[in-house]
């Protein structure tokens, strides 16, 4: 048989530490836990303790110390205060009652959740119909044109693009700076621009070399190798040789 002197037999009824079993002790007292006297509670603690000490004191070591800080406040709150022992029995006091008020607290909000409907237990979600599924499957319909048109569209936006440059005359502006410069050496009075194009041109290359021409007439002016007049927006540029 098993040595039944080793055997740990405790009833807390539902008791999870010592904190616990002093709220209990606490309410015992049908008071309100701001209120409670804190030495009829020690002593309710110590009578606990009194009728355990058959325990292992290993086992119950929580019990013993909480037993232990007890007696110690008691004797505090019954003995003369001394001034220079901080916190003070009072303090103390306190401080026990604000954990007993936290922990009732947190037990009542405990039992409150617990109570409350569960879903799929107490309450059920409303059904969520499940629809209609869409099927949805195209029908292509195209002859050989569209086929082909496709393929050119998409083509087209896939093909390189080649830019061709159609070759036509033009005068640069080296030439016309050359030819205005020359011309200018000869005139002696002022003379419109477009006597200073070649003879006979026309069509593109004449606006080629009327623009080239009238920057080298700027380019001239600039250098102080010619003067400009012009009568109003507009009107015909002349030039000639400085004076």
């Amino acid at each position: 048989m098993e040595d039944q002197g080793d055997t740990l037999t405790l009833d807390i009824d539902g008791w999870e530490g010592p904190l616990d079993l002093l709220l209990a002790l606490a309410r015992s007292q049908k008071v309100d836990l701001r209120q409670l006297s804190i030495l009829q509670l020690v002593e309710q603690y110590l009578a606990f303790i009194e009728r355990a000490r058959a325990l292992k004191l290993e086992i119950a070591a929580d019990y013993l110390v909480m037993a232990a800080w007890l007696a110690y406040l008691k004797s505090a709150l019954l003995l003369p205060h001394d001034p220079e022992i901080e916190p003070s029995p009072e303090e103390l006091a306190l401080r026990l009652q604000f954990r007993l008020e936290r922990l009732n607290a947190m037990r009542e909000a405990g039992a409150r959740l617990m109570a409350r409907d569960r879903l799929g237990r107490d309450v059920f979600l409303r059904a969520a119909p499940e629809g209609l599924e869409t099927v949805r499957q195209a029908a292509w319909q195209a002859d050989l044109f569209d086929l082909i048109a496709a393929y050119g569209r998409v083509s087209a936006r896939t093909r390189p693009v080649m830019h061709m440059v159609a070759s036509r005359p033009v005068m640069t502006l080296e030439t016309a700076l050359d030819r205005v410069a020359l011309l200018l050496g000869e005139a002696v009075d002022w003379a419109t621009i477009d006597a200073f194009l070649p003879v006979g041109a026309g069509g593109v290359f004449r606006k080629s070399a009327l623009a080239s021409s009238f920057l080298a007439a700027l380019e001239l002016a600039r250098q102080g190798r010619a003067e400009l007049r012009q009568q109003a927006p507009f009107a015909p540029l002349y030039l000639r040789r400085p004076a």
